[in-house]
């Protein structure tokens, strides 16, 4: 439980008495000021200038990222291709050079997984994950640029934090109404629609939000580093037909169809066309090659 969650419990307690003791319906009815509570204590902004909802330290949440990419490397197979190894460790390399010198983190871990799975994640603690079948849909080291990018991205507006708290409210959420209600013969059916509620109302358009932010913000760290943006349309057109008749409806998914992103990159294309220019006029040439 976050610091302000617990310290509104204690309090929530320690006003009981013998007679009115602190049990589960002082926590149920705690929970609208506590969840408040944990709102206005946590409150920051994104890079983009976007509210934010942050429960937890920079120092939990790398080693949360810590933990999780040991255990990622113990499940998955490293690959031993070291050509793919160079390929993207020199990508990655690039980007985070332009990454913002008050970031704190100047040491980024590359692992490539033997994986037909088309993907690439990173974590806080600086950790980049990604997997062998991107680079067989990611046909340029500008493609793999845009995709690490997004990535290395999501850790720098602190989504994993934003995730992780709001899940963490979430279940909080949750747990008050399973409590409140008991053994009702309506508690299956309720608990059910408040998740479904839940999930598709609050958690998911937010992580769409998520997206998009990090595609804004990948696409500018890439061009930084003189990576061509306009590869990254080619990437979403590529994996669009990668996974043709494959995608759920976005409606109910966390990413943004593939025709909104483009639509949403090409938007912002003006801008990164002009930092890639100004990266290239620098001596920004990345030779990263496979």
């Amino acid at each position: 439980m976050a610091g302000p969650v617990r310290f509104f419990v204690a309090l929530v307690c320690a006003k009981s008495s013998a007679s009115d003791p602190c049990h589960e319906d002082s926590f149920v009815r705690a929970i609208p000021l506590l969840l408040t509570l944990g709102l206005l204590t946590a409150c920051s902004q994104s890079p983009t200038g976007r509210s934010q909802v942050l429960l937890f330290s920079e120092a939990d949440m790398q080693k949360l990222g810590e933990t999780s990419f040991t255990q990622i490397k113990e499940q998955e197979k490293p690959s031993g291709n070291r050509s793919d190894i160079q390929y993207v460790q020199c990508i990655t390399d690039r980007l985070v050079a332009e990454i913002p010198a008050g970031y704190g983190q100047t040491q980024w871990e590359v692992v490539v997984f033997d994986s037909p799975q088309v993907n690439a994640f990173a974590l806080p603690g600086g950790k980049v994950g990604v997997y062998s079948g991107l680079l067989k849909v990611a046909d340029s080291a500008d493609q793999v640029a845009a995709v690490i990018g997004h990535e290395i991205a999501h850790v720098l507006a602190r989504h994993s934090n934003e995730r992780v708290s709001r899940s963490q409210l979430t279940n909080i959420g949750l747990s008050a109404a399973d409590l409140a209600l008991g053994q009702s013969a309506l508690r299956q059916p309720a608990m059910a629609a408040l998740g479904l509620g839940v999930q598709v109302g609050y958690l998911l358009p937010y992580g769409r939000e998520q997206e998009s932010e990090a595609d804004r913000l990948g696409l500018e760290l890439m061009s930084r580093a003189g990576f061509n943006p306009e590869q990254s349309l080619d990437l979403w057109r590529n994996m669009s037909a990668a996974s043709s008749g494959k995608q759920p409806p976005e409606l109910l998914s966390t990413h943004p169809s593939h025709g909104t992103r483009i639509q949403e990159l090409d938007a912002a294309m003006p801008a990164a066309l002009a930092l890639y220019q100004q990266a290239r006029a620098q001596g920004k040439t990345p030779a990263c090659r496979r």
